[in-house]
């Protein structure tokens, strides 16, 4: 159609192209277009022609002003885009101009198209040259927003880089991690696929394999795509393909049973009812433009009278088409003649279909912004009227120049462009649902607006269905998630969403799943058995409470009890002979540092404190010392009464009772001198044993110096070895008054005892160290007051006969 300004419209009106052979002797035949037609595009070409009699029909909008179009079918073919393409931008002129000034009778101010992402790259290579404005509604792909190759190339319909990023952030949203990919081989798969796996890596997720076709391809390698699908161990897979090569890789795997998948679709086929018939594919998901409404549309495409059809050859085949019969004019001999009584508005095509009008809408956006960019460059605001006039010449290139800065509201629709000719990107979350009537219908489930701010952009507000009809969210991961407690460790040559899952090492925790890494717990903390949190180690000590403290607490306290008890016993017995010729003072004094040996040991039982610490050791190296001083006296002064019995000897002046107090006193005070050097320089302090078991803590005394730990052990083995020695020399010494056997047994276990515990006290670990070193006090103090203090305990009390100084003095009895 004429008018003062031409719009060039491009349609894949047909899918394929007649393949023309060149013999090279004649003219090649010009490029046709074959195959049936696709009822959508001529829908869209349609909704052009409505919105251009609409802006004719305006008084806003370039009042007085005519806008003609000129509409070719691209027949989905670069070759039939690129001879298109040349004519709109230079027209049919049958005069030739040599002059500077070529002719532009037949430019067009703007072109409408193409559907596809290669072609329309194409005719942006081409009319870009030229100046000429390209609004597309349908071509996706991302690579078209570079401004330095495509200069002139705008778009209703946001870039495959919007809809790459949404589904990736889908794909992630429902926890899938284990995906295949197929796309076309075209630049609007290849370039889409790209984006979306970048921004797959991104977000995590691990692709299996990814395919590339086309419908032109042969057969054998559509069968192979679709033999990787059926193999493959991913159970989504997101499909950036074009709905004709979609078409034809859903018909291969509906020949046999296809494999249960989770279909994730790209705009172009997601949305495109002629898919519908494919009932395996249920449950698919993916993002569609805005659902939208044209008033009057239905009504204008309902709109085909008889003339209508003659008149258009587009028209015409598809009337012949739909209903299956020929005009007159074109029937044959054999072929059914229309009778004129068919009714279009009876036709269930997608062609009336326009309950979902999706891409429709950008076409006719598409129009009004070059309409409104004409308007700019030509109309002009006087006195709040709009004047138009129709006579002023304007280039292609000025329609260029305001369509970069168009900015209005259709039907409630907003229309602009960014620096790249990109509008905003909303999306529509599409789900594929089971319908009343056993098929399958679109559903919108949830929305995609790229204006939001980060992590709002994406709300599903109704529920899905996924393959099979399943209410249920399927799972599609390489290896399942590792749970708290463990890390992941990566399979040897497959991708990151591959791994194992390996118990955390002894001492370390994860507390997140998918943990790549294990985290030691803090020195003073110990994993619970799943390894998933850190709790304070149990700190463990020798306490009262438990049975092995209970049991060494009683026999001190007992053993105290029995030295108290052996005390009395003497000294209501100290008048009786026995008592009196076994000294005793140092008897009484021995029973008293026996008592308290018992009692120190325990202080060696209960928590750990720094006086606790600084008590046991120097109470029990000083009581012991003590103990063993009087025993030596003891030993001493029974050999000094042998030895003062002999005629003209008197040694027992030189060890009275003064020398064996002094002798006590000073072989305590050297063993008091050692213990406060110790406590000066290195004294004990309770620590924290965090290297005897991992698992929990061993409240423990330090030494502080082990030099005078042993020091103070030493001497007290000294004492004793002297004490031992002597004890020996006086047991073949006549008569009953002679205790040094009972001293000498009592040494021998009281050395065999601290002999044996240096290796026990050693290597007894934790707690069981003190429990050894109070058994070793126990013991000798047992072995003490039994081997010493028994024997006449049981004279005094039960054979009191024997008490007296005659039998005392027998020689051949005792």
């Amino acid at each position: 159609m004429d008018g003062d300004f031409v719009i060039g419209g491009v349609f894949s009106i047909h899918t394929y192209m007649q393949t023309v052979k060149h013999n090279y002797t004649i003219m090649p035949e010009p490029l046709k277009c074959t195959g049936r037609i696709e009822s959508r595009e001529l829908r869209f070409s349609r909704a052009m022609v409505l919105a251009i009699e609409e802006i004719n029909n305006s008084t806003e909008l370039l009042p007085g002003t005519k806008l003609g179009y000129k509409i070719h079918d691209s027949c989905a073919s670069v070759p039939r885009t690129m001879e298109v393409a040349f004519q709109l931008s230079n027209g049919l002129d049958p005069v030739f101009y040599s002059g500077n000034n070529c002719s532009q009778s037949g430019m067009v101010m703007a072109i409408i198209g193409e559907s596809g992402s290669t072609p329309s790259i194409s005719m942006a290579r081409i009319i870009g040259s030229f100046n000429i404005p390209q609004v597309s509604y349908f071509a996706t792909c991302a690579c078209l927003s570079d401004k330095q190759q495509y200069p002139s190339f705008f778009r209703t319909i946001p870039s495959d880089q919007f809809q790459a990023d949404a589904l990736a952030k889908l794909v992630k949203h429902f926890g899938w991690t284990w995906i295949g990919a197929v796309r076309s081989d075209s630049d609007y798969g290849n370039n889409g696929m790209a984006s979306f796996l970048d921004a797959a890596q991104k977000e995590g997720i691990c692709v299996e394999y990814s395919e590339s076709f086309h419908r032109t391809h042969p057969p054998s390698r559509i069968q192979r795509v679709a033999d990787v699908i059926r193999r493959s161990t991913a159970v989504v897979i997101v499909a950036f393909v074009a709905s004709g090569d979609m078409r034809i890789l859903l018909e291969e795997l509906s020949h046999k049973p296809p494999p249960p998948r989770q279909w994730i679709g790209s705009e172009s086929w997601v949305t495109n009812k002629d898919m519908l018939r494919f009932n395996f594919c249920t449950g698919a998901i993916g993002f569609g433009i805005q659902q939208s409404v044209i008033p009057g549309l239905r009504e204008f495409l309902l709109d085909l009278s008889p003339s209508k059809v003659a008149a258009s050859p587009l028209l015409t085949e598809f009337w012949e088409d739909v209903f299956n019969c020929r005009l007159e004019k074109s029937a044959a001999m054999d072929e059914r003649v229309c009778a004129g009584n068919e009714d279009i508005q009876t036709l269930n095509s997608r062609y009336t279909d326009t309950s979902q009008l999706r891409i429709t809408n950008m076409v006719y956006k598409a129009v009004y912004a070059i309409a409104h960019a004409i308007h700019n460059a030509m109309c002009q605001d006087r006195n709040s009227t709009v004047q138009c006039d129709r006579f002023t010449r304007i280039r292609s290139k000025q329609v260029l120049t305001q369509l970069k800065k168009v900015n209005f509201s259709q039907n409630g629709y907003d229309v602009s462009f960014d620096a790249n000719g990109d509008p905003v990107a909303a999306y529509e979350l599409v789900n594929w649902q089971k319908s009343e009537s056993a098929g399958i219908q679109m559903v919108t489930v949830g929305h995609y607006d790229a204006s939001q701010p980060v992590g709002q952009e994406f709300l599903i507000n109704r529920d899905l269905n996924w393959m099979l009809g399943s209410r249920q969210v399927p799972v599609s991961v390489c290896s399942d998630s590792c749970p708290p407690g463990t890390r992941k460790v990566l399979q040897q040559g497959k991708p990151t969403c591959c791994y194992d899952c390996i118990l955390c090492p002894e001492g370390e925790i994860s507390n997140d799943t998918d943990s790549p890494d294990c985290f030691p717990c803090p020195k003073d903390f110990w994993p619970n058995t799943e390894r998933d949190t850190c709790f304070p180690k149990p700190v463990e000590f020798l306490s009262f409470d438990e049975v092995l403290g209970i049991i060494l607490a009683a026999f001190s306290v007992g053993g105290a009890c029995l030295a108290i008890t052996t005390a009395a016993v003497f000294f209501h017995h100290r008048t009786s002979p026995i008592v009196r010729a076994n000294n005793s003072e140092l008897s009484f004094l021995l029973l008293v540092s026996l008592a308290l040996c018992f009692l120190c040991s325990l202080t060696f039982i209960g928590a750990p404190s720094e006086w606790s610490c600084m008590l046991r050791h120097t109470a029990f190296g000083i009581t012991f010392v003590l103990c063993i001083s009087c025993v030596l006296g003891k030993t001493i002064v029974v050999l000094m009464a042998f030895k003062a019995t002999l005629p003209g000897s008197n040694v027992m002046k030189w060890f009275g009772p003064t020398q064996q107090r002094m002798t006590v006193v000073s072989f305590t005070f050297i063993q008091v001198l050692i213990c406060t050097i110790w406590l000066c320089l290195s004294p004990p302090f309770p620590m924290k044993n965090l290297t005897l078991y991992k698992e929990r803590i061993i409240l423990e005394c330090a030494l502080g110096s082990a030099i005078g730990f042993w020091v103070v052990l030493g001497y007290i083995g000294l004492l004793a070895f002297f004490c031992f020695v002597l004890a020996v020399l006086a047991r073949k010494l006549p008569d009953n008054f002679n205790e040094a056997k009972l001293i000498t047994f009592s040494m021998l276990i009281f050395c065999a005892v601290w002999i044996t515990f240096i290796p026990a006290y050693v290597s007894s670990p934790g707690k069981f160290t003190v429990a050894v070193e109070i058994f070793a006090i126990l013991a000798s103090s047992f072995g003490l007051i039994l081997c010493i203090f028994a024997p006449k305990c049981f004279i005094i009390l039960f054979k009191p006969e024997k008490n007296t100084k005659k039998h005392l003095m027998n020689k051949n009895d005792f």
